[in-house]
């Protein structure tokens, strides 16, 4: 049976970093849902000015995490700050947490894993300017292009997507991991 993956974003969101994720666990076999607290359409931030609009699957109020195998979230600095704050986006993002189940984060990303208190202990990467954020929430951040830590992937920016994809698609295939549970 095929691997079915959540991508959480909203309105901001990097495209590259919901486009190239997509399309990689696509060819791999993988069915990957589109979830925001948006319905219809979101639309993406292509580095400088907004981007395409990107079709919502599943609006998070009617999304079910525990039907997912994995979770990714793309950066963008809009995207990740206006979801961190939602609470039930925290609680979805728990449950891949607590259920062990892989998580990819890429960019600015990793803000919403602070405010959904799963990055403390953990060894991750990030957008740089976010070290500091990581740093008092108790993770340890490093300066890699992608650094996976039990089934949590995460990379630094649009450069990182192949060595991301790559590793997502690799850590999805594996399924749970018992060091991700929260």
């Amino acid at each position: 049976m095929a691997k079915r993956i959540a991508i959480l974003a909203t309105n901001g969101f990097e495209q590259v970093e919901l486009t190239e994720p997509k399309k990689a666990l696509e060819n791999a076999g993988m069915q990957v849902d589109v979830i925001s607290p948006e319905s219809g359409t979101i639309r993406g931030w292509d580095h400088t000015d907004w981007g395409d609009t990107i079709q919502v699957d599943v609006p998070l109020d009617q999304a079910k995490a525990e039907q997912y195998d994995g979770l990714v979230l793309p950066g963008g600095v809009m995207n990740p700050d206006h979801l961190r704050r939602e609470e039930s986006v925290q609680q979805f993002v728990r449950h891949f947490f607590e259920a062990g189940k892989p998580v990819g984060a890429i960019c600015h990303a990793p803000w919403t894993l602070i405010d959904a208190g799963v990055v403390k202990g953990r060894r991750l990467t990030s957008y740089h300017t976010l070290q500091t954020d990581l740093k008092n929430a108790g993770a340890t951040w490093v300066d890699e292009e992608v650094v996976v830590d039990n089934g949590l992937v995460t990379s630094r920016n649009p450069d990182d997507l192949p060595a991301f994809n790559a590793k997502l698609v690799e850590e999805f295939r594996e399924g749970v991991h018992e060091g991700q549970r929260a």
